[in-house]
């Protein structure tokens, strides 16, 4: 099994990697501004959920399919890369919705609960940062004489869904707190709309076009 030395030594590389923000970090905060904290702490587990997903394809060989095919890396960014693309647009025409949003009373129903995390595991999943990492940096970590490596790849990779949904959340909170300031003034609720949705536009677009260095 994994030993404490293994399980530390990936956690420490894994903060390293997760504290530089990325596709979840300004996807959380665009969500948190747009939407408010509630759906921004939704889209953090959704992520986190997505992520993990992602530990039990590289468990299970995706790892070695990615790293190895340009055609599987290409397929995972751009569906990752179009749907963000999407969501932006989507918040660039519902922007001068915003101010109706925060007015009216927020009522949570489980379609709504699920379409927010949907999004946010769609965005984890399809994170390029995570997998290319994981695909490259978990099976150096693996002690293949101990035998069970896809058990150990598992046991390790609760370090990079862990350590990212406490990271995401503290994301989410500041931007959702910074998002009350916001609210006192319908322009800035547009400019906010828009300019999420350009981020995400923009975010979607840098990721398309994202390479290998091999």
């Amino acid at each position: 099994m994994v030993s404490a030395g293994q399980f530390a030594a990936f956690a420490a590389l894994t903060f390293l990697m997760i504290v530089v923000p990325g596709p979840s970090v300004l996807f959380t905060i665009s969500r948190a501004l747009t939407v408010g904290r509630r759906e921004a702490l939704l889209t953090v587990a959704g992520n986190a959920v997505g992520v993990y997903l992602q530990v039990l394809a590289v468990a299970f060989g995706l790892g070695a399919v990615v790293t190895g095919s340009a055609t599987a890396f290409t397929v995972i960014k751009l569906a990752g890369a179009l749907y963000l693309v999407y969501l932006g647009v989507q918040a660039i025409r519902n922007r001068r919705e915003l101010a109706d949003a925060f007015a009216a009373e927020v009522r949570t129903t489980p379609g709504r609960t699920l379409t927010v995390l949907r999004d946010g595991l769609v965005v984890g999943f399809a994170n390029p940062k995570s997998i290319v990492f994981l695909a490259a940096i978990l099976p150096q970590f693996v002690d293949a004489s101990a035998g069970s490596v896809p058990v150990q790849m598992l046991v390790l990779g609760v370090c990079l869904p862990l350590i990212a949904l406490i990271s995401d959340t503290v994301w989410a909170l500041v931007a959702g707190t910074a998002r009350t300031w916001f609210a006192r003034s319908p322009r800035r609720l547009q400019l906010v709309g828009g300019t999420s949705g350009l981020v995400m536009i923009g975010l979607g677009t840098s990721l398309a076009f994202t390479g290998r260095k091999d």
